[in-house]
């Protein structure tokens, strides 16, 4: 309905509201209520542009009258509009949204207003009319929603129908083509279907039938019912809708522009066309088609829906008919071959039965090789048994002895006459069957023919029997015996099926006498056994007796000392953990390692012999003992260390007492070889807690603190700290920090100057080294020689500085001085030291003439004939010599007649004392060293010189050279060619 044009046409005055009002109720559409709430506005003077929106939760299905588009900028705030009571804003403050009704969806005024207008007013005026209008609006589309809910419900009515009969149809008793009229019928309720046909597809065949085709156009079926290639309607909408399984409908012109390629025409042009897929787990099975040759009849989209959808269920439909009339067809070819199956299991089931009654005796004969029974009781079940498959009335087991020269009869049963119990192997028909190893049946035909033929000897004992049947009793390749049947009546007569019956009986047979055989065998040897296990148990039980007695004996042997009696390492360690773990259960218990190593030990054993040192070691450890109580532990480590475990301290106050006991007890003089010592010893304290997780934990901190004692001058007990293991982990870390200098040459050798005492001139240096530490700076010897030395790498750093120093000294040095070195007792035990430093000076180009090796007096006194050896053959290469600390040692004043020595070094101790009061001992002893080495033509350099004093008294008595503070400082060499060049 249209009135917007009467609304514009009269004046907006009582009677033209009454005018809306009267159209408004009228009118029953949400889109007819809206275009009278639309023109109302629209008439109102001061208004733009006023329409009606609805349907705002989905912007893409949304309703708007008069039509207009919705700019996506303008959502948000229309959504916001259709939650507020109150007129809303657009952004852009041009427009103004007015929520018309809530329910069942919000619907909004949208009004554009003339500039110069109003709103408030504007919207005053049309309150009442906008209020009325939006509820009527709001009973429109509910009363819309509830209408299409009706169709809806109405068509999936219909579409459930449908299917039910569908359903039904598929599970009827009705022929295929009944069926698919039936179909036929129940499409045509949904849509118009005049013209409808359906297409199978089979995908392995790659062929197509056309089950059924209704056509007022062109009736006849394309290929009347039978399989076609799919390429037959190659091209053409059907073969469209099954290849690719898309659905198409429309007219023949908007049918082409749907298809990826030709179209090809079949039949008829319709005016409209409706093909959908059959599909099966989303393949296409084949199609449906209905096409409509007249022009006031189409399909919409709603049609083509509800074929997709029947689609599916009516090729449902014909695979399960399809499949009851193949299966049908498999069931009665099925029951023919069941029948004819029959027949042959009757037979099979006789023959199962006899097999099963045969498997029943064997399995009893089995049975019986196990059971507790006598051999005749055995015997006896066995003729039982083979009874109950065969006549065996006259039955015998016959045996071959063990010197197979005999065969014996251990069971007989007959009728006429028994068989001997033994008798000698002849040629009988057991012998035959012996000889031979195969069953025999014969008759007295055949017995007679086997005489004829040599094979038994003629003659028979006892009444002849009818039909005899012999089988071979086998094990493995080997024939022990024989069981037979025989019969005395010509009315049994045993044939082949109770040959191959006594055949399985025999074997079972066979193995059952082995394994009854084995067992009575096993049974004699279990008892000569178990009498040989009874003898061997007693002599075991009195060998167990003496291996444990010696086992304790060694354990106790394994586990202390042999010297002193006491628990060993071993034991004591085996004891601390167990103390440790009692600790963990404990927190708050305590225990306590002294551990002790007797002072100067090595000096008693070399001056007493290592047998009186064994004497102290006793009576160390018996004093030892006495200073303790139980459960303590007094345990020797190893040579001179000895070790107290206390298992339970309160105070370190405790264990200190203890350690002060152990002192002055071995501080108690003994006689040992006719001499009275006093030992002393030394003694590390470690206070187990539950921090310790393992004795060797425990073992290592005593050890420290051992140590410790012994640094501080022995005689004495430390307790173990936190500082100490840090001093200990700082001399681990000093070890590593040493080999990666070495590895980074970081060792830099520094030059001391040796000058003329009278003017100062420098005729030589001393290579003195030092340490470039990355992170500690320059170090000298004092704070890692040591270190170096107990770690085994001074001899390697020694070279290195050897090397650096006649290298510098050799490219930058004046050519008129020569340099000094300090060489360890360590290099001259080498025999090849000569050598190796006669190839450093070649490789690095110094002149031996300038080299001279300081050597002290300690070390000559530890091969004096080697050193002197080594330095005759420097001196023959040209390095000189020079005795380095003169007057501080042990030697003699003869090495400096027997060594070839060019220089001597007056010790710093000497130089020091000159320039002090009350001189004259030191005075007398430098005065004397000087003549001394005039004598034998050696030179002499004053050591520590540091003061004018010093200098003027060592030039007052004639000393040339000297070496100090006073005349310089060890530098690098750099200092000193700088120094060098200044002076020119």
């Amino acid at each position: 309905m249209k009135h917007a044009d009467a609304v514009e046409s009269t004046l907006f005055d009582g009677s033209l509201q009454l005018t809306w009002l009267a159209h408004l109720t009228a009118d029953q559409t949400p889109y007819e209520v809206a275009e009278v709430i639309a023109g109302l506005v629209q008439a109102r003077q001061g208004c733009h542009a006023a329409c009606v929106l609805w349907g705002l939760e989905q912007p893409a299905t949304y309703s708007s009258v008069p039509s207009a588009r919705i700019d996506p900028a303008d959502w948000p705030w229309l959504r916001d509009a259709s939650k507020s009571d109150s007129p809303h804003w657009s952004p852009d403050q041009r427009r103004v949204a007015i929520r018309l009704c809530e329910q069942p969806e919000s619907a909004l005024l949208l009004l554009s207003l003339q500039p110069g207008h109003d709103v408030g007013d504007f919207l005053d005026e049309l309150e009442a009319a906008l209020q009325l209008a939006g509820q009527h609006l709001r009973r429109s589309l509910e009363w819309f929603k509830l209408q299409h809910s009706h169709q809806q419900l109405e068509r999936s009515e219909a579409l459930q129908r449908a299917l039910f009969a569908i359903s039904d149809l598929a599970g009827s008793e009705r022929d295929m083509p009944d069926m698919l009229r039936g179909i036929h019928a129940i499409v045509s309720t949904l849509m118009y279907a005049e013209n409808f046909f359906i297409v199978t597809r089979n995908t392995e065949l790659d062929t197509i039938r056309f089950l059924y085709f209704i056509d007022v156009e062109d009736p006849t079926s394309p290929g009347n019912g039978q399989d076609l290639p799919l390429s037959a309607i190659e091209h053409t909408l059907t073969w469209y809708v099954i290849t690719d399984g898309k659905a198409r409908m429309g007219s023949a012109e908007e049918l082409r522009s749907q298809v990826p390629g030709p179209m090809a025409m079949i039949g008829s042009d319709s005016f409209d066309w409706l093909g959908v897929p059959m599909l099966r787990d989303g393949q296409p099975g084949g199609a449906l088609v209905v096409q409509s040759y007249q022009q006031n009849i189409g399909y919409s989209d709603e049609d083509l829906a509800l074929l997709e959808f029947v689609g599916s269920h009516i090729l449902t439909a014909l695979e399960r008919k399809q499949t009851k009339e193949d299966l049908e067809k498999r069931v009665r070819l099925r029951t023919l071959q069941l029948a004819e199956a029959n027949r042959g299991l009757q037979l099979e089931i006789i023959e199962r039965k006899r097999a099963e009654h045969l498997q029943a005796a064997l399995f009893q004969i089995a049975q019986l090789a196990t059971a507790d029974i006598d051999q005749e009781e055995f015997y006896r079940r066995v003729h039982a048994v083979v009874g109950e498959l065969l006549n065996a009335e006259n039955f015998f087991i016959a045996l071959l002895s063990d010197d197979r020269q005999q065969l014996t009869f251990p069971y007989s049963v007959d009728e006429v006459k028994l068989p001997p119990a033994v008798r000698p192997l002849g040629r009988g028909l057991s012998e035959y069957v012996l000889r031979r190893g195969v069953p025999v049946r014969a008759d007295n035909a055949d017995i007679e023919e086997l005489v004829r033929q040599g094979e038994i000897a003629q003659g028979r004992s006892g009444a002849p029997a009818m039909c005899w049947l012999g089988v071979p009793l086998i094990v493995g390749d080997e024939t022990i015996g024989l069981v037979t049947v025989q019969s005395y009546s010509a009315s049994v007569v045993y044939g082949l099926a109770d040959q191959e019956l006594l055949s399985f009986v025999a074997s079972q047979i066979a193995n059952s006498l082995t394994r009854r055989r084995s067992a009575e065998s096993l049974r004699r040897a279990y008892e000569q056994l178990e009498h040989r296990v009874e003898e061997r148990t007693q002599a075991l039980r009195k060998e167990i007796i003496e291996r444990e007695r010696i086992q304790d004996q060694l354990k106790h042997q394994v586990m202390h000392d042999s010297l002193t009696g006491l628990p060993n390492r071993g034991f004591l360690r085996d004891r601390i953990d167990r103390v440790l773990s009692a600790i963990k259960q404990e927190p708050h218990r305590r225990c306590a390692l002294l551990y002790l190593d007797v002072d100067r030990f090595k000096i008693i054993n070399d001056s007493l012999g290592h047998l009186a040192g064994d004497e102290v070691l006793k009576e160390v450890a018996t004093r030892l003992a006495s200073c303790v109580r139980h459960p303590d532990l007094v345990a020797r480590l190893a040579g001179d260390e000895f070790a107290i475990l206390l298992e339970d301290v309160q105070m370190p106050a405790d264990v200190m007492a203890v350690a002060q006991r152990v002192l002055d007890s071995l501080g108690t003089p003994m006689l040992v070889a006719g001499k009275e010592l006093q030992p002393t010893a030394s003694v590390g304290i470690a206070i187990g807690d539950s921090h310790y997780q393992t004795a060797d934990e425990v073992l290592r901190d005593a050890d420290i603190a051992l140590y410790r004692a012994k640094d501080l001058g022995r005689k004495r007990f430390e307790l173990f700290d936190e500082t100490l293991a840090k001093n200990v982990v700082d001399v681990l870390a000093m070890e590593v920090e040493l080999r990666r200098a070495l590895q980074n040459d970081q060792f830099e050798p520094y030059f001391q100057p040796i000058c003329r005492l009278d003017d100062g001139q420098v005729v030589g240096y001393e290579a003195l080294i030092r340490w470039n530490h990355p992170q500690r700076g320059l170090l000298k010897p004092a704070d890692f020689v040591k270190i170096a030395e107990d770690s085994g790498l001074i001899e390697a750093i020694d070279w290195r500085i050897f090397e650096l120093s006649c290298r510098l000294l050799a490219r930058h040095g004046p050519d008129d001085t020569f340099m000094t070195f300090n060489v360890s007792a360590l290099h001259l035990r080498h025999a090849d030291f000569d050598a190796r430093l006669i190839c450093l000076l070649e490789s690095t180009g110094l002149p031996a003439s300038r080299l001279i090796a300081e050597v002290t007096e300690g070390a000559l006194l530890d091969n004096p004939e080697r050193v002197r050896a080594t330095l005759d053959r420097l001196r023959l290469a040209g390095v000189g010599a020079a005795l380095d600390d003169f007057g501080t040692g042990y030697s003699s004043l003869s090495y400096l007649h027997s060594l070839p020595l060019r220089m001597l070094k007056i010790d710093r101790a000497f130089v020091e004392e000159l320039d002090k009061d009350r001189n004259t001992n030191s005075t007398t002893v430098v005065a004397a060293i000087l003549a001394l080495a005039r004598a034998l033509n050696i030179q002499v350099i004053a050591e520590g010189i540091e003061t004018q004093a010093q200098r003027n008294a060592l030039m007052a008595m004639g000393c040339e050279l000297g070496q100090g503070y006073l005349l310089g400082h060890p530098s690098p060499i750099g200092h000193w060619l700088q120094a060098h060049a200044d002076t020119e």
